[in-house]
Formats: structure tokens, C-alpha cells, sequence
């Protein structure tokens, strides 16, 4: 098939793009931010044409850079979606979050859940979700993404072990750490199984089975690294205030993948310990 990846300078982008050639995908169009502006419209509609698969990665990633920036950063995880879908239609996998949900759930998210954004991040990727889906495409949705490239939470924590005694982390927010490289291969998977006609459009979550909390992850983190769990101290949300909400529960079911012949993602204590070594390096 022939792929074009949008922000395939990005951490998940990247890591397609390596997946992608893993998986002997040799015909891929990685397009940058700089080769491909998302929301130009004739830019996108030369793009797409002749492509097979469009994985959209590109986003505004500066959740509390959206609450001072909403117009700027819905026209790149919205209005440019919109665009994107209007040409690539059921071609399209676009990457999308668990900030479209308000994080007041007791129980896993279904992909049918009724959107509920509670920060501009949130409601400019909610906006992209609903072009994607009325063009007949694909949105996977993800949270807590971790990764080789780029900043992140398990890089954080990795670089404060070595210049701190302890670390203070946030233990009243619970998610699903997800390596970034194993939703990759999830995206290729997906793809497949929608050419072959076993996974039908609309929304797919690509998040890691099981849940913990910041403190729980750092703990984990801190314990793959060889170092004392201990020193990772638990504290609540309240003394981190930052411009934008977040949700306090973010996990996702994956009932969906039933039928399309990929299994969900694994457990995150299992996908952590296999992401270390890369992460350590």
C-alpha cells in the first residue's frame, strides 16, 4: 500500500514511520510539519491523492498553550482535520484523545461515549473527530502517550531521578500509559484489517489495557530504571495548577476491535518493560 504520514516528525510519527518499515511498508510519504501544512488545503488535496492510507499524527500538542490559543490550535486539530477528511475520507486514520471526554467516568470510556471536552484542546480535537467521522473514517483515540522522541512523562521522570533525591508526582489521576512504538504497530494493524474489510469506520481506542496513576507510572518507571520506587512521593492535582484542566479519569475500553481481527493493545506494566530499553538509552 501506499502511506502518507502527516507529523512524521513527532513522537508517534516517528515511531509509525519506523513500524512502517518493519513491516517491509516501503512506499511511505513521511510528511514533516515543514513538507506538509496540514491546513492548507491545496497542499493536502496533492498529498493525499494516489495514497492508499493517510495516518494523520499532526496535532497542536500544547494542551495549555490551547486555553490562551484556542482559535490557533482548533485550526490545526480541528478545521484542518476537516479539510484532511473532506479529501482522504475513509482513507484516513486520524490520531485523536481521551481529552474529548470530561474525565468524570467510574468505569472505561466505549468509543460511543457522547463527547464532553473540558479544555480548548479538548474541544478543538473533539471538532476533528466529527469531520473524520461523518467523512467515513477512522479515529483512534489515545492518552498517556509515552515515547522515545520527544518529551514526555517517562522521560521526565527519567531525567528528575538523576537530579533529584525524591519527586513529588500527582497520585489522583488515573490512565493508561501507552508506548507510542506499540500504537504504531496497532495503526498498521488497523489499516490492514480495514483494507481487508474486517474493521469497519467510525472510532477505535489505542490505549494500553489496565490503568494506574502518574504515581503509579513513576513508580513503575523508577523500578524498570533499576532505582528505588520509594523515592517517588504521592501528591494530588491541586498542587500542580496549570492553565487547562485535565481529566482525573482517563481510561478507555476497546470493545471495538472485536471482529476485526486485532487483538486490543497489552496490559501497560507489560508495554512499559518492553519500551525501557529504547527510553534508557
Amino acid at each position: 500500500m501506499r502511506w502518507l504520514v502527516t507529523g512524521a516528525g513527532g513522537m508517534l510519527g516517528r515511531d509509525l514511520c519506523a513500524a512502517l518499515a518493519e513491516a517491509g511498508e516501503r512506499d511511505v510519504l513521511a510528511a514533516t510539519r515543514s513538507d506538509l501544512d496540514v491546513a492548507d488545503p491545496a497542499a493536502v488535496r496533492d498529498a493525499v491523492a494516489g495514497v492508499d492510507v493517510v495516518v494523520n499524527t499532526a496535532a497542536w500538542t500544547d494542551v495549555d498553550g490551547a486555553e490562551t490559543a484556542e482559535e490557533a490550535a482548533t485550526a490545526v486539530n480541528g478545521h484542518a482535520v476537516r479539510g484532511l477528511a473532506a479529501v482522504a475520507g475513509e482513507r484516513l486514520i486520524h490520531l485523536s484523545t481521551d481529552y474529548v471526554f470530561d474525565g468524570t467516568a467510574a468505569s472505561p470510556y466505549a468509543e460511543d461515549t457522547a463527547q464532553a471536552p473540558i479544555n480548548a484542546y479538548g474541544r478543538g480535537k473533539a471538532l476533528g473527530e466529527r469531520a473524520v467521522l461523518a467523512a467515513g473514517g477512522y479515529v483512534v483515540r489515545t492518552a498517556w502517550l509515552y515515547g522515545e522522541h520527544g518529551p514526555n512523562f517517562v522521560r521526565t521522570m527519567l531525567r528528575l531521578a538523576a537530579e533529584r533525591d525524591t519527586v513529588d508526582v500527582v497520585d489522583d489521576q488515573r490512565g493508561p500509559p501507552t508506548w507510542s512504538y506499540a500504537l504504531a504497530r496497532q495503526l498498521i494493524a488497523l489499516a490492514a484489517a480495514a483494507t481487508a474489510g474486517r474493521a469497519a469506520p467510525g472510532a477505535y481506542h489505542g490505549t494500553a489495557a489496565g490503568a494506574t496513576t502518574w504515581h503509579g507510572l513513576a513508580r513503575a518507571v523508577f523500578a524498570e530504571a533499576g532505582l528505588d520506587p520509594d523515592r517517588v512521593c504521592p501528591t494530588t492535582s491541586d498542587r500542580f495548577r496549570r492553565p487547562a484542566r485535565r481529566p482525573a479519569y482517563s481510561v478507555l475500553g476497546h470493545d471495538r476491535w472485536a471482529g476485526t481481527g486485532v487483538a486490543p493493545l497489552p496490559g501497560w506494566r507489560v508495554m512499559l518493560a518492553e519500551a525501557m530499553p529504547a527510553l534508557l538509552r
